[in-house]
């Protein structure tokens, strides 16, 4: 088994490009007993296959300029960090679940042959330093440490050594033997400048599947999407890919502008747009600018924002450049927190709904702008994995040149409400509450919430009125006062704000179907579903959220600071 890593926004199909300001890309490579190895830094170097690296030969031990260490053995993979970024490394804490002595599945008999399909296979996956990435990464060479070789990104530098060795050994040689890429690279900050949103979800996958037509062996291309590429679609939403130029504020009749004007979207039209923008704005708003085009092209066609706006061109360009190609397209929901693998309540950084529960259990947010009534569509990373892998077996043991959409998500078949969701919250932080900087338990209210902005915006002064004592300071100390009310307003601003970001989904109409999903589980083989199972009906919430993930985020995203003795 091989590995190799490297990393990369996009992929330029072309010519060489030398792109300053930005890091050069490399690779990470194990052959048998020799790991193939290269630092981070420098600037990027786009090519024609969007690869670059300098590698340098190590014995089976490697260590890093990064202080991460990377130690593989006869099936199994340990890297350990030691204090830097998810960004500075290729795959973080990533230990086979079980240790040694965890079961290879061989020749099962039924069932889709999940394990059997990876043996041997190489794979090419773009997002590779990613939280999803790095579950997938660990769930294939935990189950198969006999598949073939797995092409990852991460950062590099020393751009000559890194073009030579990208012509001599990638381009000329292995580069267009693919068995499988999977395109888990994205952008998913929702009013990103729309040019670089558009780089990333749209072009990159563009790009990606121009590599994908020079792999005669390729057997699957798979793109990691959203649910929520579905833009404002309401009630039970299907899975079924896009038509080239689906509009869905035409369909849905949901833009401030007359159906009868909106014409079919034209993606190429976008993305010229947001380089005739990107180049207009050149003053010190220019960011800014673009941020707002972007949400304003978005809400036009029927998104709700420019990630799930791009990402959904970005399918749309996959379906009309795939040729003959296999496409499978997963859709999960709100990814967080996994469930069992590698452990239980494993995640790195913020993600979607986690900035919400650490304000309030730190007491900072005693309300939230969302519909009582409407749901959270979750989902654990690793249900996403097996998933995905589940997905690749059937549909690489035998290539068929059709798109298959398969929607991850638990809103149809087992909602988690809102107002249970912030109950479950209080019921946590009542047992197991944060500590302040004095070391005194952090008592929350149980979490209230609001329909309507404007009864929203006057519970936050209140709140925020009450907790900094502004009101018995006002006639007391008139200095000190106005210092807090600056306070105050900061951090009504900021919560406003996020309640903003977040409204479209806090109020989320649609609920997605997983019918494809759930066909797909019972082709399983009762083995496979223990072991890559991904049935979000058996989700218990109360014992997930309360257990597994408020847990799991303190630990690994707080790093346990506000933490008492009893979580």
């Amino acid at each position: 088994m091989g590995v190799l890593f490297h990393n990369s926004s996009s992929i330029a199909p072309n010519k060489l490009v030398r792109v300053s300001g930005k890091p050069d890309w490399c690779f990470l490579r194990r052959k048998k007993s020799n790991v193939v190895y290269c630092q981070g830094g420098g600037n990027v170097v786009k090519s024609t296959t969007g690869v670059s690296s300098v590698l340098t030969e190590r014995s089976t031990l490697v260590n890093t300029d990064h202080n991460t260490s990377a130690l593989m053995d006869a099936g199994s993979l340990v890297l350990s960090q030691k204090g830097k970024s998810p960004a500075e490394i290729a795959v973080k804490d990533l230990v086979p679940y079980g240790g040694p002595t965890s079961t290879t599945f061989v020749g099962l008999e039924d069932g889709i042959g999940i394990v059997k399909f990876l043996r041997g296979k190489k794979f090419f996956i773009t997002g590779g330093t990613g939280f999803l990435a790095k579950v997938l990464i660990e769930k294939i060479l935990r189950t198969e440490p006999d598949v073939g070789k797995i092409y990852l990104f991460i950062k590099a530098k020393n751009r000559e050594a890194a073009i030579e060795r990208l012509k001599s050994e990638i381009i000329d040689a292995e580069l267009f033997e693919f068995d499988v890429i999977v395109n888990s690279a994205a952008n998913t900050t929702f009013d990103e400048r729309y040019n670089v949103a558009i780089d990333i979800n749209t072009r990159g996958p563009c790009n990606l599947m121009d590599l994908a037509r020079k792999c005669k062996k390729l057997k699957l291309f798979l793109q990691v999407s959203t649910a929520y590429v579905n833009g404002q679609r309401q009630g039970r939403i299907i899975e079924r890919p896009f038509g080239d130029g689906d509009n869905i504020a035409r369909g849905n009749f949901i833009s401030e502008i007359p159906p009868r004007s909106l014409p079919a979207l034209n993606i190429e039209g976008e993305i010229e747009l947001a380089l005739k923008y990107k180049e207009k704005f050149q003053d010190n708003s220019a960011a800014q600018k673009m941020r707002e085009l972007g949400l304003e092209r978005a809400r036009r066609h029927g998104w709700q924002d420019t990630y799930v706006f791009t990402k959904a061109m970005g399918e749309m360009m996959i379906d009309k450049l795939r040729g003959e190609i296999p496409v499978v397209i997963i859709r999960p929901s709100v990814i967080e927190s996994t469930m069992r693998e590698p452990f239980p309540g494993w995640m790195e950084g913020n993600r979607m709904m986690d900035p919400i529960v650490l304000c309030y259990g730190k007491g900072q947010l005693t309300g939230f702008l969302v519909d009582p009534n409407g749901v959270l569509d979750v989902v654990p990373a690793d249900m996403v994995v097996n998933a995905t892998l589940a997905a690749i077996a059937r549909h690489g043991m035998a290539p068929k040149p059709d798109v298959n959409i398969y929607q991850i998500a638990s809103s149809v078949v087992n909602p988690l409400v809102f107002q249970d969701l912030a109950r479950l919250l209080y019921e946590h932080y009542s047992s197991s509450p944060c500590i302040d900087s004095k070391g005194r338990p952090i008592h929350v209210p149980l979490m209230k919430l609001f329909s309507s902005t404007e009864e929203f915006s006057a519970h936050l002064w209140k709140d925020a009125i009450q907790r900094s004592g502004l009101t018995a300071l006002a006639s007391s100390n008139e200095k000190l006062s106005q210092k807090l009310e600056v306070i105050c307003r900061k951090s009504v601003e900021q919560a406003k704000h996020l309640a903003n970001i977040y409204e479209p989904y806090t109020f989320y109409g649609g609920r997605f179907d997983n019918s494809n999903t759930q066909i797909l589980m019972e082709s399983m083989s009762e083995e496979e579903k223990r072991e890559f199972g991904f049935d979000v009906r058996g989700i218990d919430w109360k014992d997930y959220i309360t257990n597994v993930h408020i847990p799991g985020l303190r630990r690994h995203v707080m790093k346990g600071r506000g933490m008492c003795n009893n979580s």
